[in-house]
């Protein structure tokens, strides 16, 4: 394994991401890609350019072009599925496209990668249930790795609603990935996780609460799919029990969220890809906490779930599973102790108020 070359090739995605940023704010106001806030489930209050997908995509294709050796098939299979995402996100982020244009694009950019040899091919099943504890997909492999990648895709762009939120939960997923590629000696993983992450992080700055430029669905699209496809590519391929859990581990926030939102809308009779104020960060919002308090407790959980996935690899799931249960447990423990704080703050507002009311009926 070649850390120099993982050093650089992060350094590089970074410093192209971070330099392209305000050139893609620039074009994003000449083009019209802005968003303007015109219902309740926006936070922000003022028009905002969100093209800034673009930046991590440069950034990462880039360093990805310079330090991939070889560009094998799967890695053009990647490039090649990431433009069709891209080219089609940046459409929607000045026209707003229809949902099922984006959907085709999804299953285009998937079919890509089927065909470039990035496939689910087996799942790792307990040894009561499937003999030698190993589910080969056969055919079944082609519709299962592209509902895996569109789940994924989506799960992504549907917490992208705070400032920060989807590319720092983002930047922690390709961090795991990273680690995991290391501890597995795949070096064009650890290539790929490195320059998405390096392309992450430089954009990052410019996104944090109050955002100057939002990614748009060119940024939390491809980083969708390009997690869907690092994880194919890296942890798929093992046949141990464990190997189907890690991935799931790694996007646990976005793909639980995005589950709950599906069965919510269906529950309601309402469209499933009709956008509503019911994700995670709406809840935690409405309980109280900030915008920035809200993106840091979501920033825990992603860390504490990738570095489970970690420790699930190396160290086993009895670790793996001892430290997500004192994580919940302490998560448990912060979200009362805040929420306590919440309720003792809006009850010295509402004595205040009454204060001043009585003061100001006194003076009639």
């Amino acid at each position: 394994m070649d850390i120099k070359s993982l050093i650089f090739c992060f350094s590089v995605a970074f410093a192209i991401s971070l330099a392209a940023t305000p050139l893609v704010k620039n074009l994003a106001y000449q083009i019209g890609a802005v968003d303007i806030p015109n219902d309740d489930r926006r936070i922000h209050k003022r028009p905002i350019p969100r093209l800034g997908g673009l930046a991590i995509f440069y950034g990462f294709l880039i360093s990805l072009l310079c330090f991939a050796n070889p560009i094998d098939e799967q890695t053009r299979g990647i490039i090649i599925g990431s433009l069709i995402i891209v080219g089609v996100s940046i459409i929607d982020d000045v026209k707003q496209l229809r949902a099922l244009i984006k959907l085709a694009a999804q299953i285009a950019a998937a079919l890509i990668a089927v065909t470039h040899n990035i496939r689910i091919n087996a799942i790792s099943m307990p040894e009561f249930l499937v003999e030698g504890g190993v589910l080969q997909l056969g055919y079944w492999s082609i519709p299962v790795t592209i509902v895996w990648i569109v789940i994924v895709t989506n799960a992504v762009n549907l917490i992208d609603g705070l400032d920060g939120l989807a590319v720092g939960v983002s930047s922690i997923a390709s961090f795991s990935l990273f680690f995991i590629a290391i501890l597995g000696g795949e070096q064009n993983v650890a290539i790929i996780s490195a320059a998405l992450a390096g392309g992450c992080l430089g954009f990052l700055p410019y996104n944090f609460n109050p955002a100057k430029i939002f990614m748009g669905d060119t940024g939390s699209q491809f980083l969708g799919y390009m997690l869907s496809v690092i994880c194919i590519q890296g942890l798929f391929k093992g046949y141990a029990i464990i190997s189907f859990m890690v991935p799931m581990l790694i996007l646990a926030l976005p793909i639980f969220d995005t589950l709950f939102a599906i069965i919510r809308r269906a529950w309601n009779h309402k469209p499933i890809m009709e956008a509503d104020r019911g994700h995670l960060h709406h809840r935690l919002l409405d309980s109280g906490f900030t915008q920035k308090e809200t993106v840091a407790i979501l920033y825990v959980i992603a860390t504490v779930l990738g570095i489970s996935a970690v420790l699930l690899l190396e160290r086993g799931s009895y670790t793996a599973a001892l430290l997500l249960m004192i994580t919940v447990a302490t998560a448990f423990g912060l979200y009362k102790l805040l929420r306590k704080r919440f309720n003792n703050k809006r009850k010295d507002n509402q004595e205040e108020n009454t204060t001043e009311q009585n003061k100001h009926t006194g003076d009639i």
